[in-house]
Formats: structure tokens, sequence, C-alpha cells
């Protein structure tokens, strides 16, 4: 009878497990996608988030689904990540969205408004003020969709060869700068270049470029920018944020499992808190290390910052009327921004305010 009844409960197990074991692996598939990124491998954050996002995705599904992240032209170049990912090139790819204000200046709004928003502001709006629903609509025209990775933080001014003494000094300088903060610097005379990261630090020790931003200290310091221009200035008024995105191709993901979609998600925010916490940690020291090199470290004059911000607005009020994209984005940030402002200055500015006069006084 014993026997009989081992036999009938062993029976029983090895028929569940033969109805379980397909069922897992119709739910956990296994699933490889490629994963271009605009950053190359030198900059072991921007890049090295990637790795990481890669990887958390592979713990969460028990590396059933695996992400190979790929640098900046080892499938496409940098600034072709969202077209590699709109047409099925990749499944995936991690960039500035800004860098495709070409193909609408709406995209601005993923990475960083000029004149904008900070980190904390801009992920808070893309999160809860409905920014990333509005920016999925325009990516929904390229076959995409984006789901908000590390940020920056705030960005630098960027590497002068000579000295920014008034707004006219701006005039016919050939700048980088990244995405849609060119249109202010050629309104306000400058002759504004958009320029892989690989490639400007030649351009600007042969002269080609006359300044180039970047990121911050910390990668700054990594491309070399220091040896070939001196001058180094602040605030970055174009990125309060650099917020970076994963774009990932719409019909692929349409057709990935919910929980892998959740994988992503998960791992995407996670992401947020790796590269901006390491940003935060690693700058400090990276700036003292800069000024050691001979950085000269400058404020823009207060003239070059009214008359950008002036130029930025103008152009803004131009774009809002012709462009819907931009017109919803533009009022939902702006309304989102007023709120937000007053209780910065509340709060975070002035126990930022106070800390730092506690801090000369020792």
């Amino acid at each position: 009878m014993e026997r009989r009844k081992f036999l009938t409960a062993g029976g029983l197990g090895l028929a569940a497990s033969a109805v379980t074991a397909p069922a897992i692996a119709q739910s956990m598939p296994e699933i490889k996608w490629r994963y271009a990124a605009s950053w190359p491998k030198a900059l072991d954050t921007l890049y090295g988030g990637c790795e990481y996002f890669a990887k958390r995705v592979a713990e969460i599904t028990d590396n059933r689904f695996q992400i190979q992240p790929f640098a900046a032209g080892e499938i496409v170049p940098g600034l072709q990540v969202l077209d590699a990912v709109a047409n099925g090139t990749v499944e995936m790819g991690n960039t500035a969205l800004y860098y495709y204000w070409g193909k609408n200046p709406a995209f601005t709004f993923g990475t960083s408004l000029p004149f904008g928003l900070n980190t904390r502001q801009h992920i808070s709006w893309l999160q809860w003020g409905g920014g990333q629903d509005l920016i999925n609509n325009l990516l929904k025209e390229y076959n995409a969709i984006g789901i908000p990775t590390g940020s920056t933080g705030a960005q630098m001014g960027g590497w002068f060869r000579k000295e920014i003494k008034s707004i006219d000094d701006l005039k016919g300088l050939k700048f980088r700068v990244g995405g849609f903060a060119g249109t202010i610097i050629a309104k306000v005379g400058g002759v504004p270049q958009q320029i892989a990261a690989g490639d400007i630090y030649p351009a600007l020790e042969k002269g080609t470029l006359d300044a180039a931003e970047w990121v911050g200290p910390y990668d700054d310091e990594k491309l070399g920018f220091v040896k070939v221009a001196k001058y180094y200035y602040y605030p970055g008024w174009w990125e309060g944020t650099g917020q970076g995105h994963n774009i990932i191709n719409l019909d692929k993901w349409n057709t990935l499992p919910k929980h892998y979609q959740a994988a992503v998600d998960s791992a995407s925010r996670d992401t947020f808190t790796w590269v901006t916490g390491k940003y935060d940690y690693v700058n400090p020291p990276a700036l003292k290390r800069l000024l050691v090199a001979g950085a000269i470290l400058k404020p823009f004059p207060q003239e070059v910052l009214e008359s950008c911000y002036g130029a930025a607005n103008e152009i803004y009020a131009d774009l809002a009327k012709t462009n819907p994209h931009f017109g919803k984005m533009y009022a939902s940030l702006t309304a989102f921004r007023s709120e937000s402002l007053a209780w910065m200055q509340v709060a975070e500015l002035s126990f930022d305010s106070f800390m730092m006069r506690m801090r000369t006084r020792t």
C-alpha cells in the first residue's frame, strides 16, 4: 500500500514537472539583443552605464535575456543610434535625444532644454509631469519608445582657447556644442559644430574648433581638453542636466514578454541612479586635478548668459507656434518649472547656500 502511494505521488510529481518545465521555458525565452551606444568605451560612466544596464537585465531574467552593448562606431556612428533603432539595425540603443534635434527640435526636451531644468527637476517632469509620454509620442513617429537612463547632472560650459569677456567674443567662434543649443549660439553670432566625442580633441588641437563642451570634469579630463584649451567656463546653461535614454525599436518592444519589458524598465531606473551617483562622486576630484593641470576656471560673464537667455526664449516662442510637439512640451515644461523653482528656492537653494557659507568659514 505504501509503495503504491509513493509511486502515485511520484507520478504526479513527474507529470507536474513535465507540464511546468515547458511553461517556464515559454515564459522565460532566451532572447539576445544588440545595444548600440553613442559613447566610446573610454567614457566609463556613460558607456559603463550601458554595461551596467545589460548586466542588470541579465540578472533579473536569470541570464535568459542577454543584451550586448556596442560602443560608438562598432555598429553605427554615435550620432546615428536613433536611425539604427528605428530601422531595426539594432533592437535598442543608448543616446542623448538632443542629438536628433535636426529631425525635430522637440527631441531636445529628452536630454535638456537650454535654460530648462536641473537633474532632479527633469527626471521629475519626465516621470510625473507627463514629459516622457510627450517624448514617446514623438519617438513613435520613428518606430521607437524611450526610457530615461543615466543623467550626467549639470554640465560645464566648455573649454575655450581664448578668454570670453563679452557677447562679442562669441561672434564667429567655432564651438562644438551638443544638440539644440547650437541654434542659440548661432543666433548670438557663433558657429556651432556637432561632432562626436572622439573627434573633439584633434579639432581643438588643430584650431578647427575654437571651443568645445562635452560633459564635465571627469569625462573632460579623460578626453584631454585641458592640454589644448585652458579656459574652462561654467555654467553649461544649455544643460542643467544631461539626460540619457534607452531607445527601443517599437516592433521589438511590442513582441517582448511583459516581464522582460518590466526588466528593461527596472534596469533603466537602476542605471539612472548608478550613472548620476557616480558623476556626483567623481567630478569634484577631477575638477581639482584639472586645475592643477592648468585649467583656468571662469564663470560666463552675466552679459553672455543674459544675451543667450534672451535669444533662447525668442527661438522657443517661434518654435512653439510652428512645431506641435515642441509647443506641447514647452508649455508642459515651463508650467512645471514655474512651480518647481519656487520649491527649489525654499528648500534646496537655501540649504545649499547656507552650507557653502559655512564651508568658507572652516
